[in-house]
Formats: C-alpha cells, structure tokens, sequence
C-alpha cells in the first residue's frame, strides 16, 4: 500500500478502539497476514469467536477495519481487512483524556512485550536471523524542527519497508517487529 493515506486520530473512541490490547493484536495479525475471517482470528489468537467478533464491530464502528465482501462465499461468511490508511495521534490531542494516558502506557507495554517475546524464543532462530536482530540507543541534541525532521526520515523509511511489495528473489524472510521511540530525557 504504498503512499496510505493518512488518518489523524483525534477521537477518544478512536483511540481507545485501536488501543485495546487485543484489538491492537487484531488489526497486527490483519496487517500481517491479510484479510481473514473471525473464526481465522480466533484460531490465531486463541480467542474465542463471538469475542473476536465483538472487537471486530468495535473496529469496524471506528473505520479501522471493514468487511471484505468479495472474498466471502457465501452470505454467511464475513472476510475483515485493514481500512488502507496510516494512523497517527499525539497525546497533546487529548489533554487531560484518561483514554490517551491509557493508550500511551498500552503502546509502550506491547512494544516492550514483542521484545521480551523476542527475548524468550531467539534461540529457536538460526544464528543469521539472532545475529541479524538489533537493538540500539543513542542521545542527541535536537531542536523541536530536527526532532520532527527526524521522524518523519524513521517512519518514511518504516513506511516503505512496511508497504513494499516483498521482491521475488528467493531470500528467506521473516516478520519483523519495528518500533521506534524518541523523548526528550536525561542520563
């Protein structure tokens, strides 16, 4: 998908919809794997199926996700897909919201979640991939203007790598897990 559109969040429904911890895994596992049918979710996240059914009308309701009619073979098969948008908020959009105070920690969480994860199962990887994985942190000076420059350098580059088409060239690849963080803080 490249060059999505752009959806900036500035409903707390929105964001709290997207937060959700299972609805987060929800719209992961789509982005990931593609179109799928509730009964496919459930047997990808152990869930059960009216549960994910219930979280997928939450996400539908908040435009994250819709119904992918074409796959379905019948009336009675329902196929999800991500709605082909970016999203992006920022706390300062919600002063004093709960919700955004909730959705910081649960991002911050899920982030440190996949590390650890990563953590757990490394040995179960062939030695390219452990030596190939990477952590790194870095402390820098940066003006409000270099800090947006930045970002916007990180996510274009993420972007691209997220939305390419996966080249036909033979090489083995794997699901990456990408994050970045940059705060203003001190040793």
């Amino acid at each position: 998908m490249p060059d999505r559109p752009m959806r900036e969040i500035h409903d707390s429904k929105v964001l709290a919809a997207m937060s959700h911890p299972l609805r987060r895994r929800l719209l992961d596992v789509l982005r990931v794997d593609g179109p799928s049918t509730a009964s496919m979710l459930a047997d990808s996240t152990g869930q059960a199926v009216g549960n994910i059914s219930h979280h997928l009308k939450v996400l539908a309701a908040s435009e994250l996700v819709e119904e992918a009619p074409e796959l379905a073979r019948d009336r009675r098969e329902r196929w999800w897909r991500v709605v082909p948008v970016r999203t992006d908020w920022s706390p300062s959009d919600f002063p004093d919201d709960p919700v955004a105070e909730a959705a910081e920690s649960l991002v911050l969480e899920r982030q440190t979640a996949m590390a650890r994860q990563w953590f757990a199962e490394r040995d179960g990887y062939p030695e390219p991939w452990r030596r190939a994985a990477f952590t790194s942190d870095h402390w820098a000076r940066l003006s409000v203007a270099e800090l947006a420059e930045l970002e916007e350098t990180i996510l274009g580059l993420l972007t691209s790598l997220a939305d390419r088409e996966i080249p036909d060239d033979g090489q083995e690849r794997t699901t990456v897990f990408l994050t970045v963080r940059a705060v203003p803080g001190r040793p």
